[in-house]
């Protein structure tokens, strides 16, 4: 799958983000190495901190359904750069994704950024640090 067509699908689910407080809906749309894409939109809630991303959301269902094999992601929102994921978004990312994945990050005027994993969280916490100790 092109990473257009990625971006596309993340466009398409930002539509259906649950924004009453920021309105700042955000799509994500997240492909696994055997071409089954996991879509996201961003989900608020009045207590700001139980409130859930698009990146998360779109992660989560393919870790539920067992998917566990990424390829590419796209993140898109109505911003005036293409939109950067939040921290707790790249730290999640970077429990699933490896360090040279591609993120495609877009706006609302098809400007596009591709990352990878690496450019976003760069010396990220992972799971040996919790094992590997002094």
């Amino acid at each position: 799958m092109s990473n257009q067509k990625l971006l596309e699908k993340a466009h398409e689910i930002k539509h259906k983000a649950y924004v009453p407080y920021s309105k700042f809906p955000v799509g994500a749309a997240l492909l696994t190495h055997s071409g089954k894409v996991y879509t996201g939109c961003n989900i608020e809630n009045a207590a700001y901190p139980v409130s859930c991303c698009a990146e998360r959301v779109a992660i989560f269902k393919a870790i539920s359904e067992g998917h566990f094999d990424f390829a590419e992601m796209a993140v898109v929102a109505d911003t005036k750069r293409p939109v950067p994921p939040c921290g707790s978004c790249r730290q999640v990312m970077s429990e699933f994704f490896n360090k040279d994945m591609r993120i495609n990050l877009a706006n609302g005027q098809s400007d596009t950024k591709t990352v990878t994993m690496e450019d976003l969280l760069p010396f990220s916490f992972q799971s040996d640090d919790m094992h590997e100790r002094g």
